[in-house]
């Protein structure tokens, strides 16, 4: 990658920008500048004060060609191929375009976001008085020219001719950068010595105003492209690998000789999430999770085509997805879709029925990836008694919150050849797997991945609602509304003594529904199950076993003895816990030490009131 640094009159990047041989990528978010701001960048123009750098990429790259699309106002009919696309300085460029030529109309909006057409105008008297008034000189006026008040009853400044705005004063800055149709309005002033100050202390000043660039030659990389642009652009938004490869996709040669139109990736993107809209658990799923599983998938393939795997790897960097092709997406894109449809319903089989309470959204980046390799095998029992195994490893071993590049990595290696019995090798998301004991301490909100995962363990271990005896699968989960709650209440915990870390912690919590936990309220356990009963209208032995089913030690709950009530039921998850991970769980509070309290880990104060009684 090279680059040059070269310094631009104004007047010729409008010129550029007007003819189309400055375009933007078709990763460029849209225009969005309000009035008041772009009036501010026409008085830094005005003042002759520097407005920053603009960032050019050289055109003709065969290795990767970008859709080009005009800058706003610019009719694309009558515009030529460009020979720079505009990496930063859009919002820049766009307002100047549209506010100092044509009719120097702006689309825009004011402070609130309501939508505005605007002109504008520079007062010539006041502009002459020196730089500290050119602020008070600039006017945004409406597209017509007519300033007006009384609810537009009455006009108090008529902009709106050439003949208006010289009675007013008032000189257009659409003609700003045009020499002969300034000159030609300013001659018709009738004071000349105006039109001589004017034309030659702003006028001819603004002429030689020039703005920096920029300009990276043609063998500059996608990934190259990416990083610029990411540390450039503070006056955009953020720009991921999704938006990137949207331009690349819609330049690909091939696809648009075969078809006869570009390829719309955000488009198709649109079509994969109304398909997944379905699916509540596949709502958080981010389109450059997507396009991670595509390049895990196309790299996986590269790898098992190549004959020299030195030279290619599984991967799912952001480097790497740079370098998806088109054809690696539209080879991908419908066996993952269907792979996400059935992780869906896997996670329902787990008893994850919505978006909030997904352990970790990105977990299923891999898990979809590998049902893709291992096809209908996946759906057999002991493969997928295997794929649940490595799923509860990953969520209660807390593995998937950090950096999950070289995690995917080692599972699409590893889980469906150890998942389908064709190795024998235990996959490293299942040894690198621990829980203790004493994290039953810390989890507190769901903001934790292994809090939601103990929540869903209870769900799936045969819970049943305490007062309609119904199962708290999908549909009654829903029914229901479904939530979890305090098994002895807060209210009576905070009366009793009983410290904040076992007061919240998810062994005083169980999924409760809506009505059951208003009958609770927040008085003491013993009193409570009578009255759970009678509204019921169920003995206290039926009650007993439905709250067992949620591993709630009746007879603690009932003499309202908390410490018997945690200890049973901390154990009872424990046992959860060992059973779903395949592995024990070190018991460390019997030593007196706990490795893992609630004051090394964030607590969000927000989410425990939430959880709290009313």
């Amino acid at each position: 990658m090279g680059f040059q640094t070269p310094q631009h009159n104004l007047s010729d990047y409008l010129k550029w920008s007007r003819a189309g041989k400055i375009q933007l990528p078709d990763f460029q978010r849209g225009y969005k500048w309000n009035d008041e701001r772009i009036r501010q960048l026409l008085i830094t123009i005005l003042r002759g004060h520097p407005l920053g750098v603009l960032m050019l990429l050289d055109t003709g790259n065969d290795r990767i060609r970008f859709k080009p699309r005009p800058v706003e106002g610019v009719d694309p009919n009558t515009v030529s191929p460009p020979d720079h696309l505009l990496l930063d300085g859009q919002q820049r460029l766009t307002s100047l375009t549209q506010a100092l030529t044509g009719e120097g109309v702006v689309d825009t909006k004011d402070s609130r976001g309501k939508l505005l057409k605007r002109r504008y105008f520079v007062h010539m008297a006041t502009a002459l008085e020196g730089e500290e008034r050119i602020d008070d000189a600039v006017l945004s006026v409406p597209a017509d020219g007519m300033i007006r008040t009384n609810f537009d009853r009455d006009v108090v400044l008529d902009l709106s001719t050439e003949d208006h705005q010289r009675a007013a004063g008032y000189f257009p800055l659409s003609l700003l950068y045009d020499s002969a149709a300034a000159t030609g309005w300013l001659l018709g002033l009738e004071d000349k010595a105006l039109f001589s100050d004017f034309h030659s202390r702003v006028l001819t000043e603004a002429s030689t105003y020039t703005i920096p660039a920029i300009e990276l030659d043609k063998y500059t990389t996608k990934s190259a492209v990416a990083t610029v642009f990411e540390k450039v652009n503070t006056g955009g938004l953020p720009l991921n690998v999704f938006e990137l490869l949207t331009a690349v996709f819609a330049g690909d040669r091939e696809y648009y000789e075969k078809h006869g139109t570009d390829f719309r990736l955000n488009d198709d993107w649109q079509e994969t999430r109304t398909k997944f809209e379905q699916y509540p658990v596949l709502h958080g799923l981010e389109n450059t999770d997507f396009l991670q599983a595509v390049t895990l998938l196309a790299t996986r393939k590269r790898y098992s085509d190549s004959e020299d795997r030195r030279t290619v790897a599984l991967s799912a960097k952001r480097e790497d997805i740079l370098k998806l092709t088109l054809a690696d997406y539209l080879d991908w894109v419908d066996p993952l879709r269907e792979a996400f449809v059935w992780a869906a319903d896997f996670l329902a089989d787990r008893h994850i029925f919505d978006n909030g309470f997904v352990p970790y959204p990105k977990q299923l980046v891999p898990l979809a990836v590998i049902k893709v390799i291992m096809g209908k095998d996946a759906d057999l029992l002991g493969p997928r008694e295997r794929l649940v195994r490595w799923f509860w490893c990953g969520i209660l071993g807390e593995l998937y919150g950090g950096t999950t590049d070289s995690r995917f990595v080692r599972d699409i290696e590893q889980v469906p050849s150890w998942a389908l019995g064709e190795s024998t090798e235990v996959p490293r998301t299942i040894g690198d797997a621990t829980f203790v004991e004493s994290r039953l301490h810390s989890l507190r909100t769901r903001n934790s991945a292994a809090y939601k995962g103990v929540y869903a363990l209870l769900l799936g271990n045969g819970a049943r609602d305490w007062m309609e005896d119904k199962q708290l699968d999908k549909a009654q989960y829903r029914n229901l509304e479904v939530d979890i709650h305090h098994i002895f209440p807060q209210k009576w915990c905070n009366e009793h003594g009983v410290d904040e870390e076992r007061r919240e912690s998810i062994v005083n919590k169980t999924a409760l529904s809506a009505r059951t936990n208003r009958v609770i309220g927040g008085g003491a356990p013993s009193k409570y199950v009578d009255r759970v009963a009678r509204k019921a209208q169920i003995d206290s032995g039926r009650l007993d076993d439905l709250m067992s089913s949620h591993l709630v030690p009746t007879k603690a709950l009932r003499s309202d003895d908390y410490d018997a009530f945690f200890a049973d039921r901390r154990e009872a998850l424990c046992r959860l816990v060992e059973q779903a991970m395949g592995k024990a769980v070190p018991r460390d509070l019997d030593h007196g030490e706990a490795e893992e309290t609630s004051e090394w880990f964030e607590t969000d104060e927000a989410e425990i009131t939430v959880a709290g009684e009313v």
